[in-house]
């Protein structure tokens, strides 16, 4: 009798590691959309070096993306192929060094805004806003309340897509709005951000009155994935922002199965509880369409769509 060799799966042809490989990991749970397939497999590293060697080791052909806390992400209903790599607790390090803090990439921006806060360092208090890892901010440029991260980084860490590690300075990450220069496999391990002294409860006052302006004028309870939309230029917009080009498309509360446009913030997606990632993500496509139609300008998505639809196939990522 000839014996039947099981089918070679994805783990099989992936290097040994000292953190944790996981093969098909729901990802609905973890983003704040609540919806999307699962990652083919799943690589949670035990620290940079061995997130550097499985880069190195990787077959070339194997897709790998980076996620953070996913709250700016909308993955696809079939879900991730290839590797999805979410960096744990070795990289959420938050430590004052004189007037800097020295983050891993995995720390959230809150927490490292309420770091700066308890040390008496203004200037990040604009990051307790931001609903994500410092890795996803550094690689969108993150900002809000006119700061965004290329006012404060004075270096980050990353392992590019063969595995070598790099310092790099904000000239070499290449700032833009909502965007930075980097390839798309390069992945942020780290990053030290600079702050100014300040008095406490200045700092603290500031922050407060922040939270009580996102608790007036966003869906902060919903399942939402905070702004879908970038800020388009100015110029080609007459001024005017992503909400308010949205709202005078007359998208505001538009829906679509599942999916609806936030009645308190226009450029919020909402999952009213029973939307699937292809309603939200036509339904953004069709607010795209009536701005274009209503004011020509051609809005670009904020939130990251990754994966695949249930069709096996994958729209744009960047439009």
């Amino acid at each position: 009798m000839i014996a039947l060799r099981a089918p070679t799966t994805l783990i099989d042809r992936l290097p040994a590691v000292r953190g944790r490989l996981s093969a098909d990991v729901a990802l609905a749970p973890v983003t704040w959309f609540r919806v999307g397939g699962p990652a083919e497999a799943m690589f949670k590293p035990a620290d940079a070096q061995d997130l550097a060697d499985f880069l190195a080791a990787r077959p070339r052909d194997v897709a790998v993306r980076v996620i953070g806390v996913a709250s700016n992400l909308l993955v696809r209903d079939g879900g991730v192929p290839g590797v999805v790599i979410r960096l744990g607790r070795a990289f959420t390090g938050v430590e004052v060094v004189g007037e800097t803090l020295v983050c891993g990439a995995s720390a959230l921006d809150a927490t490292v805004a309420k770091v700066a806060e308890g040390a008496g360092l203004a200037g990040l208090e604009f990051l307790s806003g931001i609903p994500g890892t410092l890795g996803g901010a550094l690689r969108m440029n993150a900002g809000a309340h006119r700061r965004e991260m290329a006012d404060i980084v004075v270096s980050a860490t990353a392992v590019d897509g063969l595995g070598q590690s790099h310092i790099l300075t904000p000239a070499q990450m290449g700032f833009s709005y909502r965007a930075c220069a980097l390839p798309e496999d390069w992945i942020f391990t780290g990053c030290v951000l600079a702050g100014r002294p300040e008095e406490r409860g200045a700092i603290a006052a500031r922050m407060e009155a922040l939270r009580q302006a996102r608790e007036a004028s966003q869906p902060l309870r919903a399942r939402t994935g905070g702004s879908t939309f970038a800020n388009p230029d100015p110029e080609l917009s007459a001024g005017r922002r992503a909400w308010e080009l949205i709202d005078a498309a007359g998208c505001r509360g538009l829906r679509l199965g599942g999916a609806q446009v936030s009645e308190k913030h226009c450029n919020f997606l909402i999952n009213t509880g029973e939307a699937t990632a292809a309603d939200l993500e036509a339904l953004g496509e069709t607010v795209r369409r009536r701005v274009m139609d209503t004011s020509g300008v051609a809005l670009r998505w904020e939130i990251k769509r990754i994966g695949i639809g249930l069709d096996g196939l994958s729209a744009g990522e960047n439009g």
